[in-house]
């Protein structure tokens, strides 16, 4: 198993600035042929979607797979239900998490596995504006000390 190539696809930067990830979670996905393509291809846009539970299952809704520009005519709805592959307590115990304390799954990366398309999803509570505000300055303060000790440096 060690001898998996693992690349990140395509990353969610909103959900970091939107939201104070808590936990994180590994699941496959389920996606017809064309899907399979186009992410390959890194056309697979993850700003707006979110997790949702129905039926002890959990579906990956507002990902946006853009058509693959040689699948012919058998393509696929670029907005569908995705089906995430997680095992049953899992799905449990996050669907608990988001009906009793008010929190939200969001995914925050796709990552290829070897041959497998997996997402990684957080359970994550919502930052209010003056958290976003501290997250920008600290990044700001961090990024000025970087420099500064690239300068001395040399």
């Amino acid at each position: 198993m060690a001898d998996r190539q693992r690349k990140v696809i395509a990353t969610n930067r909103k959900a970091r600035h939107d939201y104070h990830l808590l936990e994180t979670v590994e699941a496959g996905i389920e996606l017809v042929g064309t899907e399979v393509k186009a992410i390959r291809a890194g056309r697979i846009n993850l700003k707006e979607a979110h997790v949702d539970f129905k039926g002890g299952e959990a579906f990956l809704v507002g990902c946006h797979i853009s058509p693959y520009e040689h699948a012919g005519y058998s393509g696929h709805d670029p907005l569908r239900r995705r089906r995430l592959l997680l095992e049953k307590r899992q799905i449990l115990r996050l669907a608990s998490k988001v009906v009793e304390k008010g929190l939200t799954v969001v995914p925050i990366e796709v990552v290829l596995d070897g041959n497998w398309i997996k997402v990684r999803v957080a359970l994550a509570r919502g930052k209010q504006l003056h958290d976003k505000r501290e997250t920008l300055r600290q990044r700001t303060l961090d990024r000025e000390a970087d420099q500064a000790m690239k300068e001395r440096d040399s």
